[in-house]
Order: C-alpha cells, then structure tokens, then sequence
C-alpha cells in the first residue's frame, strides 16, 4: 500500500473512532512528516484526500480541521485471513454436447501475432470503433468470405458486426417487429430463439419442417408474420438443406406479403461432401433476406463475434435501432480478426477443422453402427456439427437424455426442440469438440442404455 494510503487510512480510522473530535485540528503537515519520518508532500496529499471525501476541511493559514460528521457509523475493519487460491481448472464440454468447435485446435499463436501487431501499430484500434457498424477491415473481409463460399454479394456499408447469432437476431426484431407480431419459427428449431422472441413480447408461429424444409405461412387465416427465421442450409436440429424450389417458395412469399426472411447460416462451412450449398441470400434479387453469420462455430465460442448482412433499404433503420438501443459487439477482437483473414491464417484454420471434423463425424457413425447394429438410424446430412440418431416414438429420448447427464455425457434429446405436441424422437449428438477416443469412450458408455430404451 502507497505510504499516502496508509496515513490516510490512519488519519480516516481515527475520525471515526473520535479520537479526532468535531473541529478538532489535525497536526501540521511538516510537523506530522518529521514524526512519521516521511515527506511533507506524502502528508499533504493524505490530507488531500480526507477533503476530497468530506473528513476534513482546510483553511489558509489555519491548517485542516475535522469537519462535523453527525452521527455515522463506521463498519469495523475486519482482517479477512489470506486463502490459498489454486488456478481454475479449465472445463472441457462433455460428449456429445452439440455445436461445440474444439479449442485444442485453436491457432494460439497465430491469433496472438495478430493481437499483437495491432496493439504494436494501431492500439486506437482495440478500444475506438471506427464506424457504427463495426470495424471497415473486418466488414470488407466478410464481404469478401461470404461471396468466395456462399455466393452472397455485398458491400461493406451493408455488414453490420454483432455479438453473435442471438445478438443479431435481437437487433433484426427490434428493428422490423413490434411488440404483439408474429414471428415465423422452424418446428423444431433452437429453444433459446423461441425464448428469446417470447420475451420480446412477440408471438411465435410455428413452421413445422418436412423433407423439403420449413413450410411456408398458411395463405389464410390468422395475422401473417412479419419476419421468418431460417436456417436452409443445414436445418438445424434435423440437418440436411431446404431443397431450391422451396427456397423460392420462400422468396416468393417475402415479396408478396412485405415480409422479412432472416437466414441463419450457423455453421454452412462445414461440409464434408462437395461445396457449401449457396445461402438463401444469394438467390434473393428483390433483398428480401437478411443474412446472419457466426464465427463462434469456425473460431471459438468466446469470441462473441458474428455479423449481419442488410438490404440496402434497411441500412438506415438498422443504424436507427443501434443508435437506439445500442451496440453489444466488442470492439477489441474485430481488427485483430480483420488482420487473421488478411494473412490468410482464417481459412488456414477453417481447412484444417473441416479435415479434423469429417473424421470424428465418420468415427462416430461406425461407433454407433458397431454399437447399436441395427438400432443405429441415423439421419446424416454430411454436414454440420452434429447429426439425429433416430429413435421409435414410443422411446422416452428426455429420460435417456437425463441418464446420460448422470453418467457425465451431454446428450440432447430431439423432442425438446420441438414446440408442437407430436415431437419426434431421438438424440441430437455433437462430435467436433471430441476426439475419436473420446467419442469411442462415450458411446461405450451410451450405448447400454440406448440399447436398453429400444428393448
């Protein structure tokens, strides 16, 4: 503790015990440092901060004196005995959570350059936003990674940086809905979004998803969404994507009834056979559709960085909206992910997981077919981060779910994605974020009690 401090937390005591009386004047300030043994300059500023804070008083010529206090109680000091605190214990994700990228394969080192250089040569850029809608060099970066792999054209003026997926959808309500709208949602699709729009105070209308993905608004009856949510390109909890002629259907529907399409393309970079399918965006010559990407399945979970991609028409009500309610992205991450993709180190990373990710996918299918033989139905879209093993109607798929919970595994059940009152069953099973060992060791321990709710 700074000498200062300690006279001046001596000095404070001994106001509030009394021992200083109302009034009362404190030692001269040369005479006090010649008795503590320390520099005038030390005592005067002790005493400038009992003024500050309204203990004591100074007067030229006079000295400082201790001002009426009234009746106040002073908490006692307590010495709180130092504990021995051990380092925390990083926690891994348990087999076989869903959606989660493996941090083991994270390129510390090239993101720490990165980091680095920017703090080196543009520090402003870590804590100062260059413009409302995020950092300029991170927005023509995603321009130029959203049309390279899913063929979406756009300009920088049009992306928007946000604290990821749930952020952006939040912004995207907040700007096109009003309270009491309806809201298109898939059947099943992500629980928190059908929270989320609920707190809002919207109500959603329930898109029940069939072979060809959502289906589309009923023509007739009640009031007609405003804005659909979708994920076309890998249906997310089901998998596979929404076939062409209903994402026209779709396209169709925006124009003829002045509604909006969100398209959440969560983890589209992860295919394992051919190309990325093109997003839904970028067939939408009437702008319809806004476009909503996350880097946390490609880089980390904790970096909370995403984007939006905004119809011309809409830019200016966006601005309104974080200009309103404010913006929630980080400004520290963005330049330095603008300076990852310009040295190319980006899609070094991304071609290195989808390698890694094809393998345990393809490890975890044989897993459950040697395992399971023919209880193994499994709806593989080859794609994604996860994949449906099916089970019969009859199965319970949330008390095997809270089994697995209780033998150390994370294992979602697919009824609990579903809103309606005829939910399909099985499990929703994640293999990114584990490595074939891991995988084989967490069947081996799921697979009895699969095996045991078919019986």
């Amino acid at each position: 503790m700074p000498v200062f401090q300690q006279v001046y937390e001596g000095l404070r005591e001994r106001i509030a015990s009394g021992v200083f009386e109302n009034g009362g004047r404190l030692p001269p300030t040369r005479a006090l440092a010649v008795e503590l043994g320390v520099s005038r300059s030390t005592i005067v500023t002790a005493y400038e901060q009992l003024v500050a804070e309204g203990y004591v008083e100074g007067r030229q010529g006079s000295g400082y004196s201790v001002c009426h206090m009234g009746e106040v109680e002073f908490a006692a000091k307590q010495e709180v005995p130092a504990k021995q605190i051990s380092a925390p214990r990083r926690s891994r994700p348990k087999p076989f959570s869903p959606g989660v990228p493996d941090m083991r394969h994270f390129p510390y080192r090239q993101w720490a350059r990165c980091v680095a250089r920017v703090a080196r040569n543009e520090p402003e850029a870590l804590v100062i936003p260059d413009d409302l809608f995020g950092d300029l060099r991170l927005r023509q970066a995603i321009c130029e990674h959203i049309f390279q792999w899913r063929g979406v054209r756009a300009t920088a003026e049009q992306v928007l940086i946000t604290a990821g997926s749930g952020d952006a959808l939040e912004i995207c309500i907040r700007a096109l809905a009003e309270p009491g709208d309806r809201i298109g949602l898939e059947d099943p699709g992500y629980p928190q979004i059908r929270h989320f729009v609920s707190s809002l105070g919207m109500k959603p209308l329930w898109l029940e998803v069939g072979a060809d993905g959502a289906e589309l608004p009923p023509a007739s009856g009640g009031k007609k969404p405003c804005l659909v949510v979708l994920t076309p390109t890998q249906q997310y909890p089901l998998g596979g994507a929404m076939t062409p002629g209903r994402r026209l259907e779709f396209l169709s529907w925006a124009e003829r009834a002045n509604g909006w399409l969100i398209e959440d393309d969560y983890d589209s970079e992860f295919r394992y056979a051919g190309r990325p399918i093109p997003a839904l965006a970028s067939f939408d010559r009437n702008e319809r559709t806004i476009y909503t990407g996350s880097f946390s399945k490609i880089f980390s979970n904790n970096l909370r960085l995403g984007y939006l991609v905004i119809p011309d028409a809409l830019t200016q009500r966006f601005a309104e909206t974080l200009r309103r309610f404010g913006g929630k992205a980080s400004v520290l991450p963005q330049r330095a992910l603008a300076t990852f993709f310009e040295d190319g180190e980006f899609y070094r990373h991304l071609r290195r997981v989808r390698r890694v990710y094809a393998e345990r996918r393809r490890a975890l299918i044989d897993l459950l077919k040697s395992e399971l033989g023919a209880g193994a139905k499994i709806e593989d879209p080859q794609a994604g981060m996860q994949f449906v093993l099916c089970l019969p109607d009859r199965c319970d798929d949330a008390a095997l779910s809270r089994a697995a919970g209780a033998i150390g595994l994370s294992v979602s059940a697919l009824s609990t994605y579903y809103a309606g009152s005829n939910p399909r069953k099985g499990l929703v099973l994640g293999f990114c974020g584990f490595t074939p060992e891991e995988l084989r060791d967490g069947i081996l321990a799921l697979a009895p009690l699969i095996r045991k709710t078919l019986a």
